[in-house]
């Protein structure tokens, strides 16, 4: 090698030297960023995270762009529970810090747009987080050694060339990318992303409006007032939010079009495949829907000679012109700053707008890649709330815990607790755990019990769908037995062509729980951990294997499954069975009369009573015990040997009855 080859290696090595390397970087300080930011400073981790304008939640100073949120803030619920209470507040991310809760930021309850920007930017200043504004990485490539964590580095490029090298990269970008449609004459389509949110500028115009989404509803509901009329044309039927269960569809907020569809007040709704359509303008200045394949049997292609399907049918619904025509069709993942090295895309309509990534939220292309996030979305998508903060912020969390044990060899954070306290744990986490009721057939509470069910390990939110490596990513042993807990609406009760507002659309009887339509707890139990070819062949539409046996809690109409006949005692039951013991707590007294009855006392007593930690009772529950006859009243047999006693040297019924008791023991 000559000496202007050294040179060159020489300039190589000392680039690759001087690259700022961190643990962990995160791309984006949306709100999947800062949550996962807020994690690993709070663990003490060295990450940084990369942000390309000047301050968080970059993408709410744009959108949605009539400013309002469909994220409910409701700053009521009438409890003081904390974590009850982030059930209903879908803004807020997960931090130690009570100010640091979007109820401090807006009193609406669906909060304006700029009241999410300002309390990103709280949550970042408050909590110190390690932010790099002003950063563009646009480009993203692996550089292999066997040294790094996973076998590769992620090397960032950003837009000054500035090089950075990362152990694990998290990518929380988001859907920033605009849904586009390829059909004749697409180019005179307005975007979301740019068209005039000012209604003046739409007053007596005739609109189309492509997309049956939130955005598209969100645009028609803004021009409702002023336009000569509103058409919403889109492949899909309309989905509602209620009729689904699942957020992301069309919002009441938004809906308003479905009035005024439905009462034939010019407004309307029509489904077609968009890329059989061509948008034809005409001398006017006006726009002309036709199909494409009328438009490519015609050479001269003015409007006045292109045929439109009225003239072979006179009533095609959108023989009318339009002044405007507003494309709203969402968003997908931006794929493009990443080398094809790290094949995070799979060419399928679905994998064009998400990343391929496992239920453990990993790239199924490289190996220490996760995606967070509204991009995660993929894992849940139409199922549960995984794309939207109130869901992903435990979706976050949950991948910082598998990191966790990972890198630095921290099991799953979970709380051992003795067999008796199993029906009261259980009864706690589906009453007022967030995480479970808003991931809801995603994240699972695991209950891990140890030999003889004697206690049991309790992890909070889990990914149901890594059931099988349970062990390897929490660092927990399951190997005698487990419960799953968690949360499921009826598996046909919701869709958008059903009617979920018919008559007897809840159930209340006991018997009937496992026909619960709403939202309620179901617990499975396992003898051993199912194996990956156990999840890969389970039921159809069911989240989990067949288990040994399952209980579902029945629906409630407050989702308050506190009710000692018709949720607890069922539970306690299901529970009994599943381990062949007794779960009932019980007095000194009675676990002393099992001592001289039974051979194999309930856990209680075991736990309790023979270790001098036993329930004493006391006068007024003896009173109430002998008053509605569960107990003996033993005033009456302590007066009666007093009596004996006084008047008798003989012994009497009750004396001979208690040696002869204390001859057989």
């Amino acid at each position: 090698m000559g000496p202007s080859g050294l040179l060159v290696a020489l300039a190589l090595h000392l680039a690759v030297c001087s690259r700022p390397h961190r643990d962990y970087c995160v791309l984006g300080a949306g709100p999947a960023g800062l949550q996962m930011a807020a994690l690993l400073h709070r663990a003490g981790r060295d990450y940084k995270v990369f942000e390309r304008e000047s301050a968080p939640g970059s993408f709410f100073t744009r959108y949605p762009r009539h400013r309002k949120l469909i994220s409910i803030n409701k700053r009521h619920t009438g409890k003081a529970n904390a974590e009850f209470n982030l059930r209903h507040d879908w803004n807020s991310l997960l931090s130690d810090d009570p100010h640091l809760l979007f109820r401090h930021y807006s009193q609406a309850y669906f909060p304006d747009a700029s009241d999410m920007v300002l309390y990103l930017a709280d949550f970042a200043q408050r909590l110190g987080l390690h932010v790099l504004y002003n950063t563009n990485i646009t480009h993203v490539t692996l550089d292999k050694d066997p040294q790094a964590w996973n076998g590769h580095y992620f090397i960032l490029t950003d837009q000054k060339d500035q090089v950075y090298q990362c152990s694990v990269l998290l990518v929380a970008t988001g859907l920033a990318v605009p849904k586009l449609v390829d059909f004749p004459g697409s180019e005179y389509v307005e975007g979301y992303e740019s068209v005039s949110v000012d209604p003046e500028d739409f007053v007596g115009q005739s609109v189309l409006i492509l997309g049956h989404g939130n955005s598209a509803f969100e645009t028609a509901e803004n021009i409702l007032g002023v336009t000569n009329f509103v058409h919403m044309l889109s492949r899909s039927r309309v989905r509602l939010s209620w009729a689904t269960h699942y957020v992301g569809d069309v919002r009441a907020i938004n809906n308003g079009l479905l009035d005024t569809y439905q009462l034939k007040s010019l407004d309307g709704l029509l489904e077609s495949d968009l890329e059989d359509l061509a948008l034809v303008k005409d001398s006017k200045g006006k726009f002309h829907i036709t199909l494409k394949f009328l438009l490519e049997d015609n050479s001269n292609q003015s409007a006045d000679s292109i045929l439109l399907p009225q003239d072979d049918n006179d009533n095609f619904a959108m023989r009318v012109a339009y002044d405007r025509v507003i494309r709203c069709l969402g968003w997908k993942f931006d794929f493009s700053i990443f080398n094809q090295s790290l094949r995070i895309s799979s060419g399928t309509e679905f994998g064009k707008k998400y990343p391929l990534i496992k239920a453990s939220y990993e790239s199924k292309g490289s190996r220490g890649l996760f995606i967070l996030g509204t991009a995660s979305h993929s894992v849940d998508y139409r199922k549960s709330a995984g794309g939207f903060i109130h869901g992903f912020r435990y979706t976050v969390r949950a991948v910082h815990r598998l990191l966790e044990h990972r890198h630095h060899g921290i099991t799953w954070p979970s709380t051992e607790y003795p067999i008796t306290q199993l029906t009261s744990s259980i009864i706690r986490r589906v009453n007022e755990a967030s995480g479970l009721y808003q991931m809801f057939s995603v994240l699972a509470d695991i209950i891990l019990l140890k030999e003889n069910a004697t206690a049991f390990e309790y992890l909070e939110e889990f990914p149901m769908q890594m059931l099988a490596q349970l062990e390897m990513l929490t660092g927990r042993t399951a190997r005698h037995g487990l419960f799953v807990i968690n949360m499921e609406y009826g598996k046909n009760f919701s869709g958008p062509e059903k009617d979920v507002f018919y008559y007897d659309r809840s159930v209340a009887h006991i018997e009937d729980a496992w026909m619960s339509n709403f939202l309620h707890p179901v617990i499975y139990y396992y003898r051993h951990l199912p194996t990956e070819q156990d999840m890969r062949f389970r039921p159809a539409q069911w989240p989990l294997p067949r288990p040994t046996a399952i209980h579902h809690i029945v629906e409630d109409f407050l989702t308050d499954w506190t009710a000692p006949v018709g949720h607890i005692l069922p539970l306690r039951r299901f529970l009994e069975n599943c381990l062949d013991t007794d779960l009932r707590s019980f007095y000194a007294e009675s676990c002393f009369l099992f001592t001289l009855t039974r051979q194999r006392l309930p856990p209680f007593c075991q736990q309790g009573y023979l270790r001098m930690q036993g329930l004493s009772s006391t006068k007024s529950l003896r009173q109430h015990g002998v008053e509605s006859r569960l107990l003996q009243d033993y005033t009456v047999t302590e007066n009666s040997s007093r009596w004996l006693g006084d008047h008798s040297s003989a012994p009497g019924p009750l004396t001979q009855s208690l040696d002869s008791n204390r001859e057989e023991l």
